[in-house]
């Protein structure tokens, strides 16, 4: 039974292995039809020499530094021979031999064509061309100028419309500015539009780049004029200032002779020439004495501590209201300002008018007549008194200082002297205007103030 069993088994695993092989065996064989398949296609799809050989020939012929390259293929391998004018087209057409489909490598034997014809004649056949290429833009060119003169005449044309400008600015130098300006503009814009009908548009934009470059570069190194030309067309608009005003700016005194387009000339009360930078003008504080020709004066006179200081205000008061040239409106003033070591000092004020009174000289005879009246009245200013004290040792002998007398009984230290009639002279000084006025007329150009401009 187990010698049965055992050669059925073995009977039944030779079926098996038969059925198994019966199965396979067509698979196997597909399988190697196809690989044997495969390997003949591929020889079949790939090109021939004589294939790879046409193709570059063709791309070549497209190619004329390429034209008298030779190509030779062997099993693949390109050989390429002949001449080029340059290094760079055998290089050329090495690359392009290679990207052709089938190429395995490339030698590389093209020379140098250094023969003098063919040098020279494609510089001839380009000089020709690009003789005929200039002959051909001539009508564009021509129109492109006409373009451009035409505009820039134009625009000229309404940058000397004066009338027009002036119209519409608020001064003769803001007028030419605009003029400028505007003239500008068309000569740029004629510029772009000529460049734009010659298709120069690469041109133009390394052209704008180039001056904006340029522009920025000026900007910085010229600032401080560029600064002070700014500040001189507001200095025009706002004119804080006439011709022949006295004014101090910056801490520099005198009369205006002229606005410039870079500096504000004053003549010092010296009769000095001085020139201010119209950026430092226009940031600085400027005191204008010739705005309100009403001034005001004060000065300070002292009197002895005993003395009745309400008696010598209004005494002080009463000599400054006779004078002829002080205004009655607004009436003088006076007060004590402190009371000091030996004296109370007195400080009066009153106005005058700078049109009929020069205000150095009103204040000095105010000065002179008050003092005078106080004299008159018995107020003097007493010396300095000071005390000596020494804590040890011997007291040095000091004659006694004898007590003042009541101001009731003071006479008059000296007699009351009226002021003459030179000194009471307080006509204004027009020198220093005449002056200005005469440097006005030898170099009028280039001011830029006007009587008829509106004041700040």
């Amino acid at each position: 039974m187990t010698l049965m069993t055992a050669l059925r088994a073995f009977a039944l695993l030779v079926s098996l292995a038969s059925l198994l092989l019966a199965l396979t065996a067509p698979a196997l064989a597909q399988a190697e039809d196809g690989e044997s398949s495969g390997d003949i296609a591929l020889e079949t799809d790939a090109p021939s020499d004589a294939a790879i050989a046409q193709r570059i020939a063709t791309i070549f012929g497209e190619i004329d530094t390429l034209s008298g390259v030779e190509i030779s293929v062997e099993s693949g391998v390109v050989t390429l021979t002949g001449e080029t004018l340059t290094a760079d087209a055998a290089s050329r057409a090495e690359a392009l031999a290679l990207r052709v489909e089938g190429v395995v490598t490339v030698e590389n034997r093209i020379d140098r064509d250094l023969s003098v014809s063919t040098r020279v004649a494609p510089a001839v056949g380009e000089l020709e061309a690009t003789v005929q290429d200039f002959v051909r833009i001539i009508p564009l060119l021509a129109l492109a100028i006409a373009v451009f003169v035409t505009l820039g005449v134009l625009g000229w044309l309404l940058s000397r419309w004066d009338a027009l400008w002036r119209l519409l600015t608020p001064n003769q130098f803001v007028a030419e500015l605009v003029g400028s300006t505007v003239f500008s503009l068309f000569v740029v814009f004629g510029l772009v539009s000529a460049l734009t009908l010659l298709d120069a548009t690469a041109f133009l934009g390394a052209l704008l780049g180039a001056a904006g470059v340029i522009g920025l570069a000026v900007g910085f190194a010229v600032k401080d004029t560029i600064e002070n030309y700014i500040a001189s067309i507001m200095l025009s608009v706002r004119q804080p200032f006439r011709p022949n005003d006295h004014v101090v700016i910056d801490g520099q005194e005198g009369r205006v002779i002229r606005l410039t387009s870079r500096a504000t000339v004053l003549m010092t009360l010296e009769g000095n020439h001085l020139r201010l930078p119209n950026a430092l003008v226009f940031k600085a504080v400027i005191l204008n004495y010739t705005r309100n020709p009403e001034r005001r004066f004060d000065f300070t006179l002292g009197v002895d501590p005993e003395d009745d200081p309400l008696s010598a205000l209004e005494t002080g008061l009463s000599a400054l209201k006779a004078l002829s040239f002080v205004m009655t409106d607004p009436d003088p003033a006076a007060g004590i300002r402190e009371v000091g070591d030996s004296t109370i000092n007195l400080v009066f004020s009153a106005w005058i008018d700078q049109t009929a009174a020069d205000f150095l000289k009103s204040r000095s005879v105010a000065i002179a007549t008050v003092k005078a009246a106080l004299d008159s009245a018995g107020f003097t200013l007493p010396d300095p008194t000071y005390r000596l004290r020494i804590d040890s040792g011997a007291l040095p002998t000091a004659v006694a200082k004898p007590e003042p007398a009541p101001a009731a009984d003071r006479a008059p230290a000296r007699a009351a002297k009226a002021p003459s009639p030179e000194i009471t002279d307080v006509a204004p000084d027009t020198s220093l205007a005449e002056r200005v006025e005469e440097e006005r007329r030898e170099g009028k150009s280039g001011d830029l103030l006007s009587e008829d401009a509106p004041r700040e």
